[in-house]
């Protein structure tokens, strides 16, 4: 009689050979009396696969790791020994890995760029060594690369020469968690001109250490801050024009230096530290609906495109061609970083992009139109005007050049007294209005409108002490 190995065929033997190897593998250490201990589970994955977990978030030494794929890590260890309750399962087990490998803090060097082939420190170059980190990118770091010439051909097209210096040094920045820059980059234009494809160059060499997003709901929305965190850049790919509501959420991150309040559904607030970047492609400038403050507008930095030429055909598989060139177009981010450290993190801006900052300040904030017009006030050492008497005029001006007078009396006043000092002016609580009485101006400025009725000049009175006397010796 045959033997049994000589009767099967070859795909039958080495079939059944692969279910002998099962049936004589042993239960995992994790499997007592047939249920899951989870503790266990937790304690064997980790040993295999170390991870660290901030604040909900897993990341192992290459970096985050989404709860997916960690989850279809877990079916795959647990699948042979469950029938029914799987899914939930998978969701305890991934609670019990964060909470065995939570951490309170990640040590954060703003002087490092981790690659995927080591570390790329600002002072030091270089190294092979890995350190734990969030934010390990997804690409090479390749010293030796050519030069990206269809990279540098695509920035000629559609920036002005002047301004390439700049988008390279805040690409750069990009790379770093660190905001000492206290900047974010609006790139403007009239549409079709190509600048999204910065942002699919910047996404093939952040990969998930960028969010793709808006920068209003980062603004309005509560929870979106906390998604931030661990990230490297925020890119608002279709900027709306719209007026902000409010800008404190903004400015905050922007200038971020220390941790802030986060918040997350169905979770309690926590301190968490962001360093997230923030850039925004679109047709018109960020505004704000009531911040007429310097403070928003000095932290754009705003770069315009040049016009589509009408003859131009594109070139569909533009993408495709950039990516080719990524580590050329990361050592071109890095000479940029390297020129953005040594000028002590202040950007190389051209005098078009100056002016744009002023354009923008002056098309969301009118009271600075106005103050440089002439014919409706000058600013004279001797000259006094009420407060009453300076809205008044400046309503005139919005009339005369057909601008509607967006700013209230209480934001107009607040500006001229936040900005007192650049403009030689002093506020004042003792000026003489009608009748006699006692009223707030401004001392260094006078109205100078003929058709304005209202005196030239303003008689300055005594101050509130002696006011006070003469009224007692009264």
């Amino acid at each position: 009689m045959k033997k049994l190995s000589e009767q099967l065929s070859p795909e039958l033997l080495n079939a059944l050979k692969d279910e002998l190897v099962e049936l004589d593998k042993e239960d995992p250490s994790w499997l007592v009396d047939s249920q899951i201990n989870e503790v266990l589970f937790a304690k064997e994955y980790l040993e295999i696969q170390p991870l660290r977990c901030l604040h909900g978030s897993l990341y192992s030494i290459d970096g985050y790791v989404p709860d997916e794929t960690v989850k279809s890590n877990i079916f795959k260890a647990i699948k042979d020994y469950m029938v029914t309750g799987v899914d939930k399962k998978m969701e305890n087990l991934l609670k019990v890995i964060k909470i065995s490998c939570q951490v309170e803090d990640f040590s954060i060097d703003t002087d490092k760029i981790h690659f995927n082939n080591g570390t790329y420190s600002i002072s030091e170059g270089f190294s092979e060594h890995k350190e734990w980190t969030l934010n390990r990118l997804p690409v090479q770091y390749n010293p030796n690369a050519s030069e990206p010439k269809r990279w540098l051909k695509f920035l000629n097209e559609l920036l002005d020469k002047e301004d390439i210096p700049t988008l390279q040094e805040f690409m750069g920045y990009c790379l770093i968690p660190c905001t000492k820059a206290q900047t974010m980059l609006l790139i403007i234009g009239k549409g079709g001109e190509g600048k999204s494809r910065i942002g699919v160059v910047l996404r093939h060499i952040l990969g998930d250490n960028m969010n793709t997003g808006s920068i209003k709901k980062l603004e309005t929305n509560r929870f979106c801050p906390a998604d931030q965190e661990g990230k490297l850049l925020l890119l608002d790919d279709d900027m709306g024009i719209e007026g902000l509501p409010s800008t404190n959420v903004i400015k905050t991150i922007v200038t971020a230096e220390g941790k802030m309040d986060l918040e997350k559904k169905g979770q309690q607030s926590y301190q968490g530290l962001l360093y997230v970047r923030l850039i925004g492609l679109g047709n018109g400038a960020l505004k704000a609906l009531y911040d007429r403050s310097q403070g928003f507008y000095r932290r754009q930095l705003i770069l315009t495109t040049k016009d589509k030429p009408a003859d131009r055909v594109d070139d569909k598989n533009l993408s495709e061609k950039l990516i080719v060139e990524t580590d050329g177009i990361i050592n071109w981010c890095l000479d940029g970083l390297l020129r953005l450290a040594e000028n002590g993190f202040e950007f190389t801006l051209s005098e078009r992009a100056k002016r744009n900052k002023n354009e923008v300040i002056k098309d969301n904030n009118n009271i600075v139109e106005f103050l440089s017009s002439n014919g409706y006030i000058a600013f004279n050492p001797q000259g006094t005007a009420t407060s009453k008497d300076l809205h008044k005029i400046y309503s005139d001006w919005c009339c005369d050049n057909a601008i509607k007078p967006v700013i209230s009396a209480i934001t107009f006043f607040k500006y001229l007294n936040e900005n007192a000092e650049s403009l030689n002016i002093s506020p004042t609580k003792n000026l003489r209005g009608d009748f006699g009485k006692t009223v707030r101006g401004f001392r260094g400025i006078r109205i100078v409108a003929s058709r304005f009725n209202c005196p030239t000049e303003q008689v300055e009175i005594e101050s509130d002490e002696d006011i006070l006397k003469n009224a007692l010796e009264i």
